[in-house]
């Protein structure tokens, strides 16, 4: 038996470091925050994506008092653009969240098992990587393929 050792790349920077269309996707991210209908949890999340043909759009997060009836913020969005552009492939997702205090998280939270399964179809289907910004107020997270996410990934064979 031997050990394997995987490596994510998972790179750290400010804001300030991204493209300018990066910056774009991780302020929607937050302003997405504030629309998510979080009554129960009390944590607000906001995902923006780009796809290729240079679209961008939002989701939030959604509960229901009957759970699991509600949505996840990459879902909603990656779902939302499935709907309106089938064949288009979805090229970048930033993601945010507000604390139940309200503000927003000091490091960057990452999706849910769901969401990043989602992720892997997503970039299955489309035979292109997701690059993936997860912010933070401190720093952000920013990652080329849900591979770096989630190394041992569920796919069909």
């Amino acid at each position: 038996m031997k050990d394997l050792q995987l490596k994510p790349i998972i790179k750290e920077c400010q804001l300030d470091e991204l493209t300018t269309e990066e910056q774009t996707l991780v302020k929607m991210s937050i302003t997405a925050t504030e629309r998510s209908y979080a009554k129960y949890s009390r944590f607000h999340v906001g995902a923006a994506i780009q796809l290729a043909n240079g679209v961008q759009m939002m989701g939030c997060n959604q509960e229901n008092a009957a759970f699991p009836a509600g949505i996840c913020a990459e879902r909603s969005a990656i779902f939302a653009a499935g709907a309106q552009y089938p064949d288009v492939p979805v090229t970048t997702i930033a993601i945010a969240a507000r604390d139940t205090t309200g503000q927003l998280t000091k490091d960057p939270v990452s999706p849910c098992g769901t969401c990043r399964q989602v992720m892997i179809e997503t970039e299955t289907r489309f035979h292109h990587p997701l690059r993936i910004i997860l912010y933070g107020e401190n720093r952000l997270f920013v990652m080329d393929g849900i591979k770096n996410l989630m190394p041992l990934s569920f796919t069909e064979f």
